[in-house]
């Protein structure tokens, strides 16, 4: 059984939480695909935060950029993967400046989902409520977050938005 879920929301919005829930809640083994990367100290604390609340048995991948490859080397069956998450996996898609690698990673991601067995919930920021960023990086950023969520949406057979830690159905069977 192939079940897809995206869970998008702004910052500190609960999306997170929300996945890790749903994860649990599963009742099947639980891998947690991570695509951030240490960069900063800052960074290295969010990191910190969210591996000190995942259970302890929960299996980890931490894959920056071959989103594609590990998905289609974790999923089975008896297994729910969580990556968190796509917009991550973007910037950092974005920050190579290797627009045929973009392209490749991307087309790569879209055309496994919805082949893979298990359940997969895929955590995103949704960028496109606030004003429109200055500069061509954010702009592009922004455009590329849209289009990529609107093509995981399309294949998704549940669609969550989280505002204020509290989930709204945009697709889907209700929580």
């Amino acid at each position: 059984m192939n079940r897809l879920e995206l869970i998008l929301g702004g910052a500190r919005s609960g999306k997170s939480r929300l996945a890790e829930r749903l994860a649990a809640d599963s009742g099947l083994a639980v891998t947690y695909i991570a695509t951030s990367q240490a960069l900063d100290g800052e960074m290295s604390e969010r990191i910190a935060g969210h591996r000190a609340r995942r259970p302890a048995d929960w299996g980890l991948v931490e894959e920056p950029v071959e989103l594609a490859r590990v998905l289609r080397e974790q999923a089975c069956a008896e297994r729910c993967l969580l990556v968190d998450c796509l917009t991550l996996w973007l910037t950092n898609l974005l920050m190579l400046d290797d627009e045929a690698r973009l392209s490749r990673e991307r087309d790569d991601l879209l055309e496994c989902l919805p082949g893979l067995p298990g359940r997969i919930i895929l955590v995103s920021n949704e960028t496109g409520l606030g004003v429109v960023p200055l500069g061509e990086l954010t702009r592009r950023y922004v455009d590329e977050a849209g289009w990529l969520h609107q093509a995981v949406a399309e294949r998704s057979q549940r669609v969550l938005f989280s505002v204020a830690g509290l989930p709204m159905v945009l697709k889907g069977e209700s929580l």
